[in-house]
């Protein structure tokens, strides 16, 4: 699944080609979306904002109208210049947005929606979510109060997953985070001290942001899908488990992470 630093970055080079532009063009191609009339109510209007929470993306238009995107497990979104030949097949875009030289497509993006400004403020789903780990101001102990409301025999893997605790770690980001900080993704929430969490979201917070900046290639790849090869820092062979009510995958060293 994308993650924050994912979608962070989609929305920065989103901004870059359509912020204060009128899309000369949008297409909403699958039959899912056929009868929505997204371009006719789009038409003739500025894109005022694009920005992101957690995973989330919002392309804010003039006349109080957003297009919402998560992109969940399949979805991405493309930014490339026009007549370029696409990444995925044309068959599985899901909308297409053109603007000068450019063009903006989402593929495969099982939730994509326009609604009013107001709604991306009072939806139930969106008014849960915790706080952005990529945000401008991140209140720390907002944060611990939210992660000890919670279960505290649950693992504190799957509880960095939770996006109502804090919106934006993905799987990826769980594994590497828990282990730079040394910290046993399986331990108890009990047994983590405030320190510690603070420690995981602090390295999440810093190298997230760098991968929001810089791609892909900023992200650390320490123990993430390496189950069986030894550990750069003790050795020991990482390990691998799924973890939590949705079976998400877990990386780990057993060796330094206790």
């Amino acid at each position: 699944m994308p993650e924050g630093d994912t979608i962070h970055y989609a929305a920065a080079r989103i901004r870059t080609v359509l912020a204060s532009r009128v899309p000369e063009e949008i297409l909403t191609p699958h039959p899912r979306h056929a009868l929505d009339r997204w371009p006719q109510q789009l038409a003739g209007r500025a894109v005022r904002a694009v920005d992101a929470h957690g995973k989330h993306l919002f392309m804010r238009f003039e006349g109080d109208l957003t297009l919402h995107s998560h992109l969940r497990m399949t979805g991405a979104w493309s930014v490339s210049p026009r007549g370029q030949r696409w990444k995925r097949a044309a068959g599985r875009a899901w909308l297409v947005l053109r603007s000068g030289e450019w063009e903006v497509v989402q593929f495969d993006g099982p939730v994509l929606e326009l609604m009013r400004e107001s709604r991306t403020r009072f939806d139930r789903r969106l008014a849960a979510l915790g706080q952005d780990i990529l945000g401008e101001h991140f209140d720390l102990e907002r944060f611990l109060r939210r992660l000890r409301a919670d279960d505290p025999r649950r693992a504190i893997g799957d509880a960095l997953l939770d996006q109502q605790t804090v919106a934006g770690i993905g799987n990826v980001w769980k594994a590497e985070t828990c282990f730079a900080v040394g910290v046993d993704p399986w331990r108890a929430l009990a047994d983590v001290r405030d320190e510690e969490a603070a420690a995981l979201v602090r390295f999440a917070r810093e190298h997230m942001r760098e991968s929001a900046r810089a791609g892909f290639q900023a992200r650390p790849r320490a123990v993430y899908k390496r189950a069986g090869l030894p550990c750069a820092r003790c050795g020991s062979t990482i390990r691998q488990r799924d973890q939590g009510e949705n079976n998400r995958m877990t990386f780990w060293c057993p060796g330094c992470q206790r």
